[in-house]
């Protein structure tokens, strides 16, 4: 979702009972949205200015706990509310109850318990011991973990960006999840084992538990085995397309979800036992309690648009629950967009959804075409000045000419970068490639958090009215703003609030997402290709092949999805010609080369 759009989710979904993640990648919109909301609730605000020795960690430990106690109160006096005014009817007991999926039960057994005729602080105590609250969960992108300084010394890692980030949520009051994405940081996974808060107490019970973004199994083993070496259990395996999802896309090998999701399906249990007892080894041999019991809970999300994939996953994959993302970027109620930004998602379709290079992280990254942030970068350049003045600071990986990292999106790169161009001997279209190369990329640090700020008219003098949005490939099938209780009644099925009527399967738009970005591969080997090409190649299509033979029987097998089955086996067979196409190309690639 980016830094800023749902920088305040928590206090709009929570008390829902909805689970919500929260960006700590960016401390100064941190910072400003703090200082927002205490004035908004009149409490006091002190600023945590970069000046103090750990101003990273208190601004993020700071700003959770203030989430925190505001969602507590919220969800508190909805239940104040359902208790004192339950005869009555009101809108806020409807909306609640009304936004549970059909045949929770609850509002019914509520019902039944107000048979006895409870007085309202006994309805209030019913509520207290039913009702749970949605989890303020925090996402840290392992790769942002740069070296910081002060003046010119080198400060100790534990003031790394994300190192720093942990510890903000590690030392914070929540008792949440704390999402890990973009792979496996060793250091990083390290450095948790110092915060107590990480491991499970004799009940099992862990108050900052850790969530894997993983995009196959493998992944998960070996994440999972290197931090349960440490005695830190993993709560949760959230399996997300390598495609077919928003913000930075990290394409698996050919990978498809539904073989994964069948693969920790039926490998549940023994990777279960196996973490369970290396967990319980690595406790033992620090003299902490051994809980008798520990489990994770598998989710998928990653291009989910309607009911009946929402609940196939829970019910043929054995999902524990089933996230959506990308769709809530047109709910206002929940997500800060800006209303440029927003109308042009509600008018995106196909075309204007891509998988762009402008990212410095140097990942694929899911763009909109017309992003403000476009227009800027393109008026520097034409100026003679492309780049950022790098604000932020947050992606500052590349060494290749400072010995400090700097960022690709910077100007003092881009720079550098074209003085070397400049140096070689290339004809105007050799030239013209590798110069749009450089200079594509852009400020993402600033341009996913400016439309947070933009939506509540708060400070952007550095940030400036320029938006980067990252919204996955599923936004082209969700074409009007949305309610919350819209969105989630879509998900639910109680309505359908997609128009369009050709919105392919989530498997089939995944499949092609794949095959799409295999062929773009192919198109960019020039020259002779190496070896390792063509081990990649044959790899990816050999996944594919898989993935194609294994969702020809799913289809074939399962009573979901049966109104779709002949146009599903269509597209199956369309998939597998294209794909034998594609051998082709690189079956003559290889030979020419030879």
């Amino acid at each position: 979702m980016g830094l800023g759009y749902t920088i305040d989710t928590p206090l709009k979904v929570a008390q829902y009972g909805i689970d919500s993640v929260i960006s700590i990648v960016d401390d100064v919109l941190v910072e400003k949205f703090r200082k927002y909301h205490c004035e908004a609730n009149n409490k006091a605000y002190e600023e945590i200015t970069i000046k103090d020795d750990d101003y990273r960690a208190d601004r993020i430990r700071s700003y959770l706990n203030l989430i925190n106690e505001l969602t507590e109160q919220k969800f508190d006096a909805l239940k104040k509310t359902i208790a004192y005014t339950i005869d009555t009817n009101s809108d806020k007991i409807i909306k609640y109850f009304d936004m549970l999926p059909d045949g929770s039960g609850l509002y019914n057994d509520l019902l039944k318990f107000c048979e006895k005729l409870p007085t309202s602080e006994e309805i209030y105590e019913w509520l207290n011991r039913n009702l749970e609250a949605g989890s303020i969960d925090v996402n840290i992108m392992t790769k942002l973990d740069k070296d910081n300084y002060n003046k010119n010394e080198k400060l100790p890692t534990r003031y790394n960006d994300a190192h720093a980030a942990l510890r903000g949520f590690a030392e914070s009051e929540l008792n949440s999840g704390l999402v890990l994405s973009a792979g496996m940081n060793p250091r990083l996974y390290s450095y948790m084992a110092e915060f107590d808060d990480f491991y499970p107490d004799a009940d099992g019970n862990i108050r900052k538990r850790i969530i894997l973004k993983v995009s196959d199994y493998r992944s998960a083993l070996i994440q999972g085995k290197f931090l349960a070496k440490k005695g830190l259990w993993v709560s949760e395996f959230r399996i997300e397309s390598g495609l077919n999802c928003g913000g930075h896309a990290f394409a698996s090998d050919g990978y498809l979800m539904g073989p994964v999701m069948e693969e920790f399906k039926n490998r549940r249990e023994e990777l279960t036992l196996l973490l369970k007892g290396m967990v319980d080894d690595a406790l033992v041999s620090q003299n902490k309690p051994v809980p008798k019991e520990l489990s994770f809970k598998v989710t998928a999300q990653g291009g989910v648009g309607t009911a009946e994939e929402h609940n196939m996953l829970l019910e043929y994959y054995d999902m524990d629950s089933v996230g959506w993302g990308t769709p809530f970027m047109l709910v206002p109620e929940v997500t800060r967009v800006d209303k440029k930004t927003l109308e042009q998602m509600v008018n995106a379709r196909e075309d204007d959804l891509y998988l762009s290079p402008i990212s410095p992280v140097g990942v694929p990254f899911n763009s909109l075409r017309g992003a403000s942030m476009i227009n800027k970068k393109q008026a520097l350049i034409d100026k003679g000045r492309p780049g950022s003045s790098c604000p932020r600071k947050f992606v500052q990986l590349n060494k290749e000419f400072t010995d400090k990292a700097i960022c690709t999106a910077s100007r003092q790169y881009q720079h550098l970068k074209i003085e070397e161009l400049d140096k070689q001997n290339l004809t105007k279209a050799e030239y013209k490639k590798e110069f749009d190369a450089i200079t594509v990329k852009e400020c993402i640090c600033t341009g996913l958090g400016a439309s947070a700020l933009m939506s509540k008219n708060l400070d952007i003098k550095t940030e400036g009215e320029y938006v980067t949005v990252c919204p996955g490939p599923n936004l082209a099938y969700f074409d009007k703003i949305s309610s919350l209780k819209e969105m989630v009644d879509h998900i639910y099925g109680k309505v359908n609030i997609m128009s369009r009527t050709d919105r392919p399967n989530m498997f089939i738009k995944e499949l092609w997402l794949y095959i799409n970005y295999l062929e773009d591969k192919i198109k960019s080997i020039k020259g002779k290709p190496t070896e390792k090409d063509g081990k990649y190649f044959n790899k990816f299509l050999s996944n594919l092949g898989d993935g194609i033979g294994y969702y020809k029987d799913l289809f074939g097998s399962l009573s979901v999805f049966k109104s779709q089955r002949e146009k599903l086996a269509n597209a199956l067979t369309d998939a597998k010609q294209y794909i034998e196409k594609l051998e082709d190309k690189i079956r003559k690639k290889i030979d020419v080369a030879a």
